[in-house]
């Protein structure tokens, strides 16, 4: 077992909502005799128990003689659940008072306190759900944004899982003729003219398709990092607070004003952004404010792309340049306040070749909320140069996942290579043998404990 205190089939509980005010709270069951156990703090018990699956059942829960709330309860049947045994869902007023009540109620009454996971590790050794489903129900629950939660949905509904069915019948196809060759050998010339290698190839194609695709994959769920530099009275605070829709950052003429770094998660045309407000950069004799600026260039050391902001009334200066020399990471030139400027200005061709890192130039005005479509654009033009980010295919969506389907396509690849150079096709077969292994621990049919415990137990308890 992944978890020594999973047990199952025993009749577990947890709360499934938030522990906040809320219209509704629901309280999750599941196990053997689950609804029977509801059943004895349940206002009609006899009712609980000739439900069928998929209804719903009005009541009181009791405690004794007390009534506790007035509730709901959906009745889910084996197998037809989603951990594949029998489950109940209590839906109550949502105040959390109410919700704990409850749960220590059936903590009482037989219950267990569900661990972390629980509940999807139980879907998963009863079939109900394979390795990669389960792990992209947590990427749902942690999505931050609606292009990570759709890609997510995508695993969710099982696109990865055929995926990596149709490449283990390529190779499997291919093991079958293989063995049927050893077992009925003819007078072949070579070892490579007694099989096929066209579905191993096809393998390696689609292996390597499906390996790529984690770059991008990675992007939507961890996101990634952006911050805001510039001179002081750029702009960057007006930016934040405009693209967060919320004024966060105080905003002011006077110079220094932001003198510590603020940050938010923000969406960049799909892409998960944590973006950071910093200090202008200027020299200054207050200590505080000069912390600030050192705070500036500690982040965007670390960022994975820096917007940096210039006033469009005013050309570049001796303290743009010295920054912008000293980058290293992709660098957005903005120029900001277009709307008050005379003309429109541009960074000389001498300038962009001397700083290599500005990699886009655009004109914004962020008090008026012009340029932002493009801004967003050249942001994530960057984030996904050289990443596989279209949908016309399964992704992966762990670095778990990713470590396996690369042993897979290692060993498919050598035992194209083994069969190439006339080696013994038994060679070619624990190649192939080792590629099915590994793209078994993709969808859990070869994992090993010690995995399953360390990837349901980041889910929340309840789930």
């Amino acid at each position: 077992m992944p978890n020594p205190k999973y047990a199952p089939e025993e009749p577990i509980c947890a709360v499934a909502t938030a522990l906040a005010p809320a219209a509704l709270g629901i309280v999750r069951c599941s196990g053997k005799n689950c609804i029977s156990l509801l059943g004895s703090v349940f206002s009609r018990p006899k009712a609980l128990e000739e439900a069928a699956g998929n209804t719903l059942v009005y009541g009181w829960i009791r405690d004794g003689e007390n009534l506790v709330d007035e509730v709901m309860v959906s009745i889910f049947r084996a197998p037809k659940s989603f951990t594949g045994e029998d489950m109940v869902e209590i839906s109550c007023h949502g105040g959390p008072s109410v919700v704990l009540a409850i749960h220590r109620l059936l903590l009482r009454s037989g219950f267990r306190q569900a661990e972390r996971g629980e509940f999807t590790f139980r879907a998963f050794i009863n079939g109900k759900a394979d390795l990669t489903k389960a792990e992209a129900v947590k990427e749902i629950i942690d999505s931050r944004t609606i292009e990570g939660r759709s890609r997510a949905a995508g695993r969710l509904s099982g696109a990865l899982y055929e995926e990596i069915d149709d490449i283990k019948k390529l190779i499997t196809d291919t093991l079958a003729s293989i063995e049927v060759e050893i077992e009925y050998p003819e007078d072949e010339e070579t070892i490579a003219d007694s099989f096929d290698s066209k579905d191993l190839k096809k393998a390696v194609e689609r292996l390597s398709q499906l390996s790529s695709s984690w770059k991008g994959e990675k992007l939507y769920q961890d996101g990634a990092r952006v911050v805001l530099c510039g001179r002081t009275n750029a702009g960057k605070s007006s930016l934040f607070n405009a693209i967060l829709k919320e004024e966060r950052a105080i905003v002011s003429d006077i110079e220094g004003t932001t003198r510590d770094w603020i940050e938010s998660w923000v969406d960049f045309d799909g892409i998960p952004v944590r973006l950071f407000d910093t200090a202008g950069l200027r020299e200054t004799d207050d200590v505080i404010e000069a912390h600030g600026v050192e705070l500036t260039h500690s982040l965007s050391e670390d960022a994975d792309i820096i917007l940096y902001l210039a006033d469009s009334r005013y050309n570049i200066n001796t303290e743009d340049l010295i920054f912008l020399r000293l980058c290293k990471n992709p660098v957005v030139f903005v120029w900001n306040k277009c709307d008050l400027a005379e003309t429109e200005k541009s960074l000389s061709v001498q300038f962009k070749a001397e700083i290599p890192t500005i990699k886009a130039e655009l004109h914004i005005s962020a008090n008026k909320g012009e340029g932002f479509s493009e801004l967003y654009k050249s942001v994530r033009n960057i984030l996904t140069a050289g990443a596989s980010t279209e949908r016309t295919q399964a992704g992966l969506g762990s670095e778990r996942q990713k470590a396996a389907v690369e042993e897979a396509l290692e060993s498919v690849r050598h035992a194209i290579t083994v069969a190439e150079e006339d080696y013994a096709l038994d060679a070619v077969v624990q190649d192939l043998e080792d590629a099915l292994n590994s793209l078994g621990e993709v969808t859990g049919e070869v994992t090993a404990d010690d995995v399953l415990g360390s990837i349901f137990s980041r889910f929340c308890v309840g789930k």
